[in-house]
């Protein structure tokens, strides 16, 4: 087998073309691939090393922790810790911000879902890791809450690591979306997905149909239209999804097309809560990706990658992937807003 390029090579080469870079954030991707590769072996080892099963304790979310969401929240946290290019971080597991020694503070700040899709561990289903890299701002010595609260625009870098039949990990710095498979003989990401993009018109769709009755009317109207296919109003058929991660949907949509949504519903209102997904660890860096690949994300009413952050555990309804479909959900959001007088 010949082996490509791999992400090192890769990173080398994507710095040299920005001028006065000084080659931290690629010494930081790398230890974020060194983190994935570390969890990717946990989850390979399930079972055989005590690994499945409930750890416990509940999250900031109110969720029930697996292992190996502690395993993997608490390997992600000392790698970049130790890393010397990290001011401080967020993530899914812990209430508040992650400090970091003064002696070994760098310059970024990283938010991250240490193993997204939980609900499919004990079932051998694909999980991941979701990660977002912003720069820490100038003169800030004690980063806290406030300096993570940044737009997804200021993004330098985002990325999701799948943990599946192989382990692939999704790159962007801002030039194209592009996607690196793990030899696991070598020990190393090769480049394998250069420059994906999503095709403008979908195909098929993902979303949980099971909470039909409490979504919005422009949701269910749109989502009827799909479902009746080349008599409706689409003129076509859709195939439809639902895998219950977040990562798996995010790679199915970058590699075949189609659209994923998790809508603001009547259930998730009940229970005070403004969507489902996190904005800066979930939302904003598969909003940087998807758009770097051509795709579109959006709350249903505005562009996810805008939106100022209220606070670091901030959740948002979404609607991503292609193009044209999101275009049209956020048209159907407007219309139905404008008839209620918003």
């Amino acid at each position: 087998m010949q082996l490509g390029i791999s992400l090192t090579e890769f990173l080398i080469q994507e710095q040299r073309k920005v001028v006065g870079a000084t080659g931290e954030l690629t010494l930081l991707v790398s230890d974020i691939a060194r983190a994935c590769k570390a969890i990717a072996r946990e989850v390979r080892y399930g079972a055989l090393v005590g690994n499945l099963g409930q750890a416990g304790e509940e999250n900031i979310q109110g969720e029930v922790q697996e292992k190996l969401d502690v395993l993997a929240n608490t390997i992600m946290t000392e790698t970049l810790r130790r890393s010397g290019h990290v001011a401080a971080m967020v993530s899914e597991e812990n209430d508040e911000v992650i400090t970091v020694p003064k002696h070994s503070r760098g310059k970024y700040l990283v938010c991250f879902d240490p193993l997204d899709g939980s609900s499919n561990i004990n079932i051998d289903m694909c999980i991941g890791t979701i990660f977002s890299i912003l720069r820490c701002p100038q003169g800030v010595e004690d980063p806290a809450e406030e300096h993570f609260l940044q737009p997804g625009t200021e993004q330098v870098c985002a990325g999701f690591c799948v943990y599946g039949p192989a382990v692939t990990l999704v790159l962007t710095t801002g030039n194209g979306t592009h996607g690196f498979t793990l030899d696991q003989g070598v020990g190393e990401f090769f480049l394998t997905h250069t420059k994906i993009r999503i095709p403008e018109e979908a195909k098929e769709f993902a979303i949980n149909m099971s909470n039909w009755r409490f979504w919005e009317p422009p949701v269910r109207s749109y989502i009827e239209e799909c479902l009746r296919g080349k008599e409706g109003p689409l003129g076509k058929d859709f195939n439809m999804r639902w895998i219950a991660s977040f990562v798996a949907e995010v790679y199915r949509i970058l590699m075949r097309g189609g659209f994923w949504t998790y809508p603001l519903d009547e259930k998730l209102k009940a229970k005070g809560l403004e969507g489902r997904l996190r904005l800066l660890y979930e939302a904003n860096p598969m909003g940087f990706i998807v758009e770097q690949a051509g795709g579109v994300i959006s709350t249903g009413r505005q562009r996810v990658l805008s939106l100022k952050p209220k606070h670091i555990h901030q959740r948002v309804p979404l609607f991503l992937g292609a193009k044209n479909d999101i275009e049209r959900i956020e048209a159907y959001h407007r219309e139905w807003d404008k008839s209620q007088g918003q």
